[in-house]
């Protein structure tokens, strides 16, 4: 069998990440009327053209699901536990202890300067970019995760299963969570935006998956489905990344040029965070509980990444637009692509450290 060949989007998919992001930037600046006006095209803090992105994102990932294997993922516990376990047990806290040593102690004297919050409190600015990187650190990813799991060639089925445990938790502990770690006395959580983003990037796609899986197997066959309709289908979810960071980056282009030592000092913690937890659930706890590469590669990747579309919009509901918090939560936005397309490519080189990898990798043969 002739080996397949990567696309030129799948074989430079960086460069492509790291051109969209620079092209945002530049779209938000040199046209920032288009950028606003793109913005303002939004329901409940969701961005609609960034909706209809990720839903074209998303669509070519859930109809590959054999929505069979769903049912069996969702049969087997250990990785499941495993998820809510990282997500909710040891990322919060993680979070807060990293940033809190970095941008409160280490970095303290980089960031002088107090703001006036949305309520007329005023704070020192580095304790609003602490706020901020909470509020990513509990909102695991329920959206894109979806997207590196598939390119690690994880098990798509045990993803969505974990996704949409995922989303109803944080339902329940974003709030608690929130309200815990902040120090305040009750947080508003944006339930509109949350509701309508899961909506949209999860369940709306995963219908349309569903239902246009089940009818074209049934008037075409499998093998018409997996060597034409997936053949056709395949950059459509890649295009639809890189005009989803086009567009996010051109609403906050202008706000990352004018901070760019900010920036860096909040991306630091951002990132180890980002790694920490990645090989506490990888490298440690997956093996440890025996998983396979496939269901290790997803619940690594779920911990790892963040729901940065409500960590801003409870950025900006509680603290404001221009606020500390809701720079940091940008600054999430800023790294997240580019680290997490790192660690796919560490998952995939990595796979023959666990059971039932069979990856195209000389190790895995």
């Amino acid at each position: 069998m002739a080996k397949k060949k990567l696309t030129i989007f799948e074989q430079y998919l960086t460069a492509w990440v790291l051109l969209c992001i620079v092209g945002g930037i530049l779209l938000g600046n040199v046209a920032p009327d288009i950028a606003i006006a793109l913005n303002d095209f939004s329901v409940y803090q969701v961005s609609i053209p960034i909706a209809v992105c990720l839903f074209f994102m998303m669509y070519p990932i859930m109809v590959k699901i054999d929505f069979g294997q769903v049912i069996k993922s969702a049969k087997t516990p250990k990785p499941v536990f495993l998820t809510l376990f990282i997500n909710w047990a040891i990322k919060p806290f993680s979070m807060f202890a990293i940033s809190y040593f970095f941008l409160g102690y280490l970095f303290k004297d980089f960031l002088p300067g107090t703001e006036i919050l949305s309520n007329g409190e005023e704070v020192e600015l580095w304790r609003s970019y602490i706020a901020g990187t909470i509020l990513l650190g509990i909102a695991p990813c329920t959206a894109m995760v979806l997207m590196w799991g598939s390119l690690a060639k994880g098990n798509d089925g045990l993803t969505l299963v974990m996704v949409a445990i995922n989303s109803l938790m944080m339902l329940l502990l974003y709030g608690p969570l929130g309200g815990l770690l902040l120090n305040v006395n009750s947080m508003p959580v944006p339930w509109q935006t949350m509701l309508l983003s899961v909506s949209i990037y999860v369940a709306l796609p995963l219908i349309a998956g569903y239902l246009s899986r089940k009818w074209i197997i049934e008037h075409k066959g499998m093998a018409w489905f997996n060597e034409n309709f997936l053949h056709w289908l395949t950059p459509v979810s890649i295009i639809a990344l890189l005009l989803t960071l086009v567009l996010l980056f051109s609403f906050k282009g202008d706000v990352i040029i004018n901070n760019p030592l900010t920036i860096l000092w909040i991306a630091i913690p951002l990132f180890l965070q980002t790694i920490f937890i990645f090989t506490i659930g990888y490298f440690l706890l997956a093996r440890w509980l025996k998983l396979s590469y496939h269901d290790a590669a997803p619940v690594a990747l779920i911990g790892a990444s963040n729901h940065f579309e409500v960590a801003i919009a409870t950025a900006v509901i509680l603290f404001g637009l221009s606020s500390g918090a809701a720079l940091a939560t940008v600054v999430g936005v800023l790294i997240e692509v580019p680290l997490m397309l790192m660690l796919v490519s560490v998952c995939k080189r990595t796979c023959h450290l666990f059971n039932g990898c069979h990856l195209d990798y000389p190790r895995c043969k």
